[in-house]
């Protein structure tokens, strides 16, 4: 056993630095997710990892203990959220890199509308303003409970725990704000449909004819030679 006083990295870097595609990739992750640095896609790729590596090899071994870390395993995951209560083993496999970002405080203070931004939310948190069941929690990365989802909220001394609070109030309106514009741009996309089923009609010969002019020139030419 190691010293107890010494941090362990809990996370492994990339094994190649320089990959075009993973690069880019996290560079969505920064900017959806609100991370400081990448150190924390990649904890979360680890946590992700160990459950996937584990999982594999408990699939090929049989007896009670293999019996009972499989239960423990699922267990976690299924508290996590990240699997349903019915789910096997072999499920474990399916989950994504997202389904567990998903869970992180950081984008659940956010989902729950209790910061107008993403990195609002990060700074909420590390400034000792959100507490998670009674107790105070700073660490953005923290993996939230289901049985926790819903004893999210800010400290009760603070200021922003009054619901009419400015930034309060301003997250409630940014998320009607963006509900009304998904709401729009569904309906702006059903309109080019439209469109194009006319357009189509009109290249089958569904044309109006026009009206033929009556011929002016040849019946004054006969009254003239008249």
């Amino acid at each position: 056993m190691g010293d107890p006083k010494k941090t362990r990295k809990k996370y492994s870097t990339p094994g190649h630095p320089w990959q075009r595609a993973r690069i880019e990739e996290e560079a969505k992750l920064m900017q959806e997710y609100g991370f400081k640095n990448k150190r924390e896609i990649w904890k979360m790729g680890s946590f992700l990892r160990d459950a996937t590596a584990q999982a594999k090899k408990l699939v090929t071994l049989a007896g009670p203990q293999a019996e009972k870390e499989k239960s423990s395993l699922l267990s976690r995951l299924k508290k996590y959220g990240l699997l349903k209560p019915e789910a096997a083993l072999d499920a474990v496999l399916s989950i994504s890199l997202r389904d567990v970002l998903e869970r992180r405080l950081q984008t659940v203070v956010y989902k729950k509308t209790l910061a107008n931004t993403i990195k609002q939310a990060r700074q909420f948190i590390t400034h000792e303003q959100i507490c998670v069941a009674g107790k105070v929690v700073t660490s953005p990365s923290y993996l939230v409970h289901l049985s926790e989802e819903n004893q999210i909220g800010f400290r009760p001394n603070s200021k922003l725990s009054n619901p009419e609070h400015p930034e309060r109030a301003a997250a409630r309106k940014a998320k009607e704000k963006e509900a009304k514009e998904t709401v729009v741009d569904k309906g702006e996309r059903s309109e080019p449909k439209q469109e194009k089923r006319e357009h189509k009609g009109q290249k089958e010969g569904k044309t109006e004819e026009k009206p033929k002019r009556p011929k002016k020139k040849k019946e004054e030419a006969k009254e003239g030679g008249q």
